[in-house]
């Protein structure tokens, strides 16, 4: 790699602009560099489009062992991050969906969560010979987000539910000391600088029975693979704590409810089907009718707010879990990817009925559910 500020930008505009005719950089490429420029015009070339002179030509094609050496390329030469976009590209520009299903090409890719996605998207299609592959893919992706989130998410739920419990008479360690103080003001001594409690406020400690009941109600059509995958991670992280009892419900036009299987993420993975219709209306139907402690039970729906169901219907039984005490929080997206395709009508009904639709990413979900517990003002992210 050269040194020189000058042809360092001339090297990099090269790469760009793939050496085309009108490029007008100069600049040749050999060794590495070359390399590099050959597996990114096999993605983002000029396709179909013959041109004379230099040109970047779409040229994957349709062989699993051409495709497979390409992706062995680009994790050579580009960051694992560069490597999660370029596959996905891939998919979605060149139609590779399908060479998924050999398992010489799972065992090239760089499992991601947009990968698991695609590989859950293809469902019954899969053949025996690639399950074991594709279940190895989506149980790396599974642990590596269960290490991401899980501590994190314990912690958060855990203080939170010993936090709703206030209690009068705590042990010293259990004393909420701001609180006790405020309400002990009165009994400041100037001469020795301090306050004497007379009544102690604490923190009461969650005890081993159940406290609160979750329900995730997940939407499983294909745009939302990213925050189903996510969904299960977390369903499986909550379902460990003994003192929530947490419930899995995914839909389409149907409903599954996939509780029985938290105690192992991937399972719950492959008992989706992504794509198909929505049914919002009928989702919470099943989910109104299995709370049985409104006031205690956080309902959370995972969702674009596409309804294809009956849209009163769907705002009339939220307005009902409100009424009867439960807390409600729609997230239109539970992924790391940026500004999602929402239903924004529905979005304003809810959010006229006293219900916070947004967006959010797996690192803030574990304090959205903390505050829901405690019944406190969600940390809703600034969208201005």
């Amino acid at each position: 790699m050269t040194t020189d500020p000058a042809r360092e930008r001339l090297r990099r505009w090269r790469l760009v602009l793939g050496g085309e005719e009108a490029e007008g950089t100069g600049c040749a490429l050999s060794g590495r560099d070359a390399a590099m420029d050959g597996a990114l015009s096999a993605l983002y070339g000029t396709g179909d489009k013959p041109r004379a002179g230099r040109e970047r030509a779409a040229g994957l094609g349709a062989s699993a062992p051409s495709v497979a050496r390409w992706l062995g390329d680009i994790r050579t030469y580009f960051p694992s991050s560069v490597v999660q976009v370029m596959q996905r590209d891939a998919i979605d520009r060149l139609g590779l969906a399908t060479l998924l299903l050999e398992p010489e090409m799972l065992e090239a890719a760089e499992p991601d969560v947009h990968l698991v996605g695609t590989l859950l998207s293809l469902g019954k299609a899969m053949p025996e010979t690639t399950k074991e592959s594709a279940r190895a893919v989506v149980r790396k992706v599974v642990e590596d987000l269960e290490k991401r989130l899980a501590t994190r998410t314990r912690a958060a739920l855990t203080g939170a539910l010993d936090r709703s419990a206030r209690v009068s008479r705590p042990r010293h360690h259990d004393i909420d000391w701001n609180r006790t103080i405020a309400a002990n003001l009165r009994h400041f001594l100037p001469e020795y600088g301090t306050v004497v409690p007379e009544r102690l406020i604490g923190y009461g400690r969650a005890s081993r029975s159940v406290k609160k009941e979750i329900v995730l109600c997940v939407d499983q059509s294909g745009s939302m693979a990213a925050s189903v995958v996510h969904a299960a991670v977390f369903g499986a992280v909550l379902a460990s704590m003994r003192s929530v009892d947490t419930r899995l419900v995914v839909f389409d036009t149907a409903v599954v409810d996939l509780t029985d299987q938290l105690d192992d993420p991937v399972d719950v993975l492959f008992g989706t089907r992504l794509g198909g219709g929505t049914d919002i209306n009928r989702a919470l139907a099943y989910c109104q009718s299995r709370i049985t402690r409104p006031a205690e039970t956080v309902v959370v729906l995972i969702s674009d707010l596409y309804e294809g169901g009956i849209r009163q219907e769907m705002l009339q039984r939220v307005a009902a879990m409100k009424a009867s005490g439960a807390q409600f929080v729609a997230l239109l997206a539970l992924s790391d990817e940026g500004a999602p395709a929402y239903d924004r009508e529905h979005a304003a009904a809810l959010g006229a009925l006293g219900v916070p639709a947004f967006a959010c990413t797996p690192d803030l979900f574990p304090e959205v559910m903390a505050a829901a517990i405690e019944k406190r003002p969600l940390p809703i992210p600034d969208v201005g």
